[in-house]
């Protein structure tokens, strides 16, 4: 028997807990065999642990989509052909760069009517003016009616609506002109450009120009189910939903390859009421993306965490479920064995975190759960918690 706790000691630590396993069921049945023949049946032997509470941090995960913090719809506000697409897809451009360029001639033969327009107006209105300034001094002097007088006078009211609406009619020609020339509102990155030189496009296309996407800083939109957000509003300080959102840890983001996005970020907004066919909540965590590494589109999950001074943690090899509850087997009085449901609170590689069914210094049975029945006798075989954490870190 030395030389095997000479070997298990001589072992590596990551099989260290197993050994120790197998060094209790050995000298268990060590034990039992010592037995005289014709005695009672051997109990069984089975490694037992105190439940205790250590500090420890947990985490959870939900699925995220990624949006550029301005995501820009470009489209064009004339109809007419493109003429020319001055960018490429996937490019950077700077906020006033030119994007397309749609064929001008049109409006600029309507901005080229609108002001010959303008100026036939300007000269009716001169033209009624001087019939006013004419007819003036001849009412004053009783040579003409003063009905000529208002009567000029109203044409030259008239007139001058008449300017006003060429003016308007000049500015909306430039503007359409001005629309001729698509630029970028905000800078960021190009997305698909299904449109090709000579495309006719229009305010009624249902399919954008392209999108814009500024992403120097990204979004992550997840959600939270009922019990999560109700789970949530208890873990966290704050006497409102906004104060306890500001009280928030930093999160990180999983990406698709399961690695972690470099940039910590923070949940900064929640919506205000829950999505009835879902049953859950949105909240928006923003990342900065100084390299432009994230775009709009990408997805990952954003990865919350939580820590604790002193949680109650469970080997997950010491549980089994039954009926979608969790269950452990507690050693009583006489080394009976009792089955106890146990509430998780979370979960950290290989443990989980439990509420309410076991207590600090309680006797649970780690391995052998199979064998095991309400009220069956066994033989405890003591491993502590801290070799336990020691193999397998929390």
């Amino acid at each position: 028997m030395n030389h095997l706790f000479q070997q298990v000691y001589k072992q590596k630590p990551v099989g260290f807990l197993y050994s120790l396993i197998l060094l209790a069921v050995l000298s268990g049945c060590a034990s039992s065999s010592a037995n005289p023949e014709g005695g009672a049946p051997p109990v069984t032997a089975l490694p037992v642990f105190k439940a205790a509470a250590v500090p420890a941090s947990t985490h959870r995960e939900y699925n995220a989509a990624l949006e550029g913090k301005v995501n820009v719809e470009i489209r064009a506000q004339v109809d007419g052909y493109i003429d020319k697409i001055f960018v490429d897809e996937g490019a950077y451009v700077k906020a006033g760069q030119p994007l397309f360029r749609i064929n001008d001639r049109p409006y600029q033969e309507q901005l080229s009517n609108a002001s010959a327009s303008l100026l036939a107006a300007q000269a009716n209105e001169e033209k009624a003016s001087l019939e006013v300034s004419r007819l003036t001094p001849l009412v004053d002097n009783n040579v003409v009616s003063d009905i000529q007088l208002k009567t000029a006078k109203a044409a030259y009211q008239a007139a001058k609506a008449n300017v006003a609406q060429a003016q308007a009619m000049v500015s909306n020609a430039r503007i359409n002109v001005g629309f001729t020339l698509i630029t970028a509102p905000v800078s960021g990155y190009i997305g698909r450009i299904p449109y090709k030189n000579g495309s006719l496009v229009g305010r009624s296309e249902s399919q954008p120009l392209t999108v814009l996407s500024d992403v120097n800083e990204v979004y992550a939109y997840f959600s939270m189910s009922e019990v999560d957000f109700l789970q949530f509003k208890d873990k966290f300080p704050g006497n409102t939903i906004a104060e306890k959102v500001k009280q928030l840890p930093p999160v990180d983001l999983v990406l698709p390859d399961n690695t972690i996005y470099p940039e910590k970020g923070r949940i900064e907004t929640m919506e205000g009421q829950f999505d009835k066919t879902m049953g859950a909540v949105s909240f928006r965590a923003t990342f900065p993306n100084p390299n432009g590494l994230l775009r709009s589109g990408n997805t990952g999950k954003v990865k919350l965490s939580e820590s604790f001074a002193a949680a109650l943690v469970i080997p997950q090899e010491a549980t089994f479920e039954l009926q979608d509850k969790i269950f452990v087997f507690t050693v009583g009085d006489s080394n009976k064995v009792v089955s106890k449901p146990i509430t998780v609170s979370g979960k950290n590689g290989a443990y989980y975190f439990v509420a309410k069914g076991v207590n600090a210094g309680e006797s649970v049975v780690y391995t052998g759960l199979d064998r095991l029945r309400d009220g069956m006798v066994i033989q405890p075989q003591p491993i502590s918690m801290d070799s336990l954490l020691k193999a397998r870190p929390l």
